[in-house]
This record gives C-alpha cells, structure tokens and sequence, in this order.
C-alpha cells in the first residue's frame, strides 16, 4: 500500500512514518517545512533504513498538490498537516481557518480528481470542547464549547469529511482524536523540536531544560485535582503512532471514530516531577494565575479503539521522559 503523509516531517507524522515504513508500506511526505525541520528525514532513514521521498509542497499550493497526485498512485492519505499553535489561532484566526480548512478542501479536491478514497484525519481532543466530566468518549457532542479557533478549525474537518463520505458511498474516513503527545523515539533521533513558540507543556518543559525559556509557569494550583494543577491525558507518540497503523486494516466506506489516549491522567507538577526524575535536574517554575478556557481535568476513553482496533498504549510518562531526554543529548550533540 503507498501512503502519502501530509506534514510527514513533523512531530506525529515522522513517527508514524517510521512505524508503516517497519511495517512495509510505501511511504512517501509532504511538508512545507514551516515547523519542521528536512533532517527529519535523514533520521527516518537511519531508523529504518528508507528514506521516504519527500515534496516541499504547502496545502494552500494546489498546483504543486496536483503535480504530486498526478504521479503519486497513493492509496491512503494520513493528513497530519495544519498549524496548531493555540495561542496563535486566537490571535490570528483567519490564517488557521484558511491554512487548515482551506488547505484541506484542497487535499481532498486533489484526492477526488485522482481517485484516492482513503483519508486518515489527525484531529484532536479539543473537537469536545467542555462536556462537564473528565473522560471523554466518541459518543460525546463535539463542537459545543470550544475555545479556540485551532480546535474550531478541527471541528470543522471533522465535519466536511463526514459530508464528503455521506456524498461518496465508496469514501473511506478515519478522524483520529489525539489527546497529549509527549516522547520521542527510544532511539533519540527524532522527536518534537518546534521551530514556533511552543504552546503545549511538554516541549516548554524541554525549552526551560535546555536554558531557551527562563522558568516554566504553571497555569492554576487551585483546581480540584489530585495537586491542584490541570490534569491531562498524556501519550507516547510511539503509541499514537502505532494507533494510525492499527486503523488502516479496519477502515471501510463511512466514517470511524477513535480517541487515542492511555485513559489516566497526569498532573502538570507530576510531569515536572517525572521529568525531573529523569533529567537528574530540578526544572524552575512558578505558579500563575488560570487561564481562560483551561479545564481541571481531561482524559480519553480508549475503550473502543482497543476493543474495535486490538490497540492499546503500552508506554509510560516516565517512558516519555527517558526517551526525551535522549533526544535532547541528540540535539545537544548536533
């Protein structure tokens, strides 16, 4: 099976290149290069021995899409790419509603034109926005309280790939819904390394090691969690990575629906903690004020996609941390 992987070079995407190129499909990328680095691919091909063939095409370029799709025969596209800083998409919605939702429609005219009716879409956990408890399962509403435009434009994919299944009885859809990727590869080669402002905990974390960010700040101690501090569902990319794996044997005409989440949550200072552990060294951080949208706590029922995909997490937050570290050596050696 050839597979084309959309933002193939960047976190999740390299790692889940890595898991079908071990498995022998046929993988090739494509990646504007905007948070990510080309090196990625030189990692791949020490890890597997393939390195994948690679296009420096961007979703809002439709001509260099269609030149790709003229010649690639894919069977499967696993669409990872789109901005996600949130922060960002608060400040500047438009370029994320154009940039993700417009880059999509795009991907999806050029897999109509060249009959590639397989999609796996990676969305995330925003999509259900505040459901009033803690675990979240695909039964839930999505689309009601959601608080930044990123999840928004999640939202709305979501939406426009269930209405291009229901128009083409033959489309086959898998919308994946990430909750926290965290962790590198165990060979330290690859792993998160942002060319933007990071936004989510674990590479700030990695930021303040490395000296880049003076100390971390802690949004809110007084939620009614186990410490005090927001709880999340945090999961090892290798997991997340093999979850994509897991799905494409079950795809069919219509539209699955997973969460990819390990099912038990960790605190903000129980992530300092276990990093602490693993680094040998005391991470600084302060304690500030909440911020709004933020909620207690969050984590994935991962029932169906065990029960429905024979997948499970197998890898731990101190898993996660031992491998970043390792990546961190890696860019320190560089």
């Amino acid at each position: 099976m050839k597979v084309l992987l959309t933002g193939g070079t960047g976190y999740i995407g390299s790692h889940t290149a890595i898991e079908l190129i071990k498995l022998g499909y046929d993988v090739e990328i494509m990646d504007n290069l905007y948070n990510s680095k080309i090196t990625v691919l030189d990692s791949i091909k020490k890890i597997t021995g393939v390195k994948p063939k690679f296009y420096q095409v961007d979703l809002l370029d439709k001509e260099g899409m269609d030149k790709m799709f003229a010649v690639g025969n894919y069977d499967l596209v696993i669409h990872f790419a789109g901005l996600k800083a949130v922060g960002e998409s608060v400040k500047k919605p438009l370029k994320y509603y154009e940039n993700n939702v417009g880059g999509t429609i795009n991907l999806l005219d050029c897999m109509k034109k060249y009959s590639v009716k397989k999609i796996i879409f990676s969305s995330s956990a925003t999509v259900y926005g505040d459901q009033g408890v803690a675990e979240l399962t695909e039964e839930m509403q999505t689309g009601v309280g959601i608080t930044n435009p990123y999840g928004e434009t999640k939202h709305v994919i979501e939406e426009i790939l269930k209405d291009v299944a229901e128009a083409d009885e033959k489309f086959e859809v898998a919308i994946l819904r990430y909750f926290n990727p965290v962790g590198s590869h165990p060979s330290g080669l690859i792993g998160e390394d942002p060319n933007d402002i990071p936004n989510n905990l674990m590479p700030i974390i990695m930021k303040v090691y490395t000296g880049e960010i003076e100390k971390l700040k802690v949004y809110g101690n007084d939620y009614n969690t186990i410490d005090g501090t927001g709880v999340r569902d945090y999961i090892h990319v290798v997991d997340l990575a093999k979850g994509h794996v897991a799905v494409i044997q079950k795809m069919k005409p219509g539209v699955l629906f997973y969460n990819l989440g390990t099912g038990k949550g960790t605190s903000v200072l129980e992530m300092i903690s276990a990093f602490e552990k693993a680094s040998g060294r005391k991470l600084p951080y302060e304690i500030a004020g909440r911020r709004a949208g933020d909620l207690a706590e969050m984590y994935a029922s991962p029932k169906k996609a065990e029960k429905e995909l024979g997948w499970k997490t197998e890898l731990t937050v101190e898993d996660a941390m031992n491998d970043t570290i390792n990546y961190l050596n890696y860019l320190k050696e560089k």
